[in-house]
């Protein structure tokens, strides 16, 4: 399959009482695999977590972001996910080195490696003094539905939340991608029938992207009338670099910096989003000492 970039899309729809979001995140969910060496299940849970993050975060503004961390009963341990309104996203997984045999529909056993108990956190940095936080318990542990549920309770907007990963035999990602409709006031019942039956009778979003699909495409495909408003393109950033790395380690204070150099002679810390290591040598280590110190 060619490779076509990673994007989003937002529309309304039945004259503005429908707001619709669909993503296309193959490339940022295999980039997230290469560098976690996420097995098949938890490169599902993660691309998953990534893709309605990727999503959430169209729905800020300016330098708004959000984290989303699942934190369920299963052995992936925890799930974090990083996303911005300018399309930037990163994520990790806790155990990378799960995966577990297909479920009874032959697929992907993702409420298996995330578990069905736990919650899901969100928290949004909309830039006032304190972060707005919602979490709800986890319902099904496949993701969809759980986010499906943050919704409802943690932001009281009826939405259906579909989110999909392939992976390849080799362990790449074929295709990922995920769609989210939320009801505005307005809707009659006859009109939130017909959403909810063009939803049931759709075919999975990894079906629709594996054919081809272009995100505005498959909104289409749910709601026929929808105008698309505006895109954006999705990618993997992270934001971390050696400088802030510095930071950290000037934080940890001159007590905790002598005995880093008197044991180890050096300090290695890796990013949990990219993997990135940073190497600090002696001479780096008392360069910070005196920062630290003054």
């Amino acid at each position: 399959m060619e490779n076509k970039k990673d994007r989003l899309v937002r529309g309304t729809a039945l004259n503005g009482r429908v707001r619709a979001f669909a993503v296309r995140t193959t490339e940022l969910v295999d980039e997230l695999r290469r560098r976690h060496d996420t097995y098949p299940t938890a490169t599902a849970a993660l691309g998953r977590t990534v893709t309605a993050a990727a999503m959430m975060g169209a729905m800020l503004k300016g330098r708004e972001k959000l984290t989303v961390m699942v934190k369920g009963n299963g052995p992936i341990g925890q799930i974090v996910a990083e996303s911005n309104a300018l399309g930037e996203v990163r994520g990790y997984v806790h155990n990378p080195h799960v995966h577990l045999p297909s479920n009874s529909q032959g697929k992907l056993d993702v409420a298996g490696v995330v578990g069905t108990e736990g919650f899901i956190d969100v928290s949004k940095d909309l830039g006032l003094k304190e972060p707005y936080r919602g979490s709800v318990p986890i319902v099904s542990g496949e993701l969809g539905d759980d986010f499906t549920y943050y919704f409802a309770v943690s932001e009281q907007t009826p939405s259906a939340v579909g989110l999909g990963v392939l992976v390849e035999t080799d362990n790449s990602v074929r295709v990922a991608g995920g769609f989210i409709i939320q009801l505005l006031p307005g809707l009659t019942d006859e009109e939130i029938t017909e959403i909810e039956k063009a939803i049931g009778s759709m075919p999975s979003v990894t079906t629709l992207l594996d054919q081809g699909l272009e995100p505005e495409e498959m909104l289409r495909y749910l709601l026929p009338d929808a105008e698309i408003l505006d895109g954006l393109d999705i990618q993997f950033v992270c934001q971390c670099s050696r400088e802030r790395v510095e930071q950290t380690l000037v934080s940890l204070g001159a007590h905790e910096l002598e005995r880093l150099i008197e044991e180890d002679e050096q300090a290695e810390v890796v990013c949990h989003f990219c993997n990135e290591a940073y190497v600090f040598d002696k001479d780096d280590m008392q360069v910070i000492l005196t920062q630290a110190k003054s």
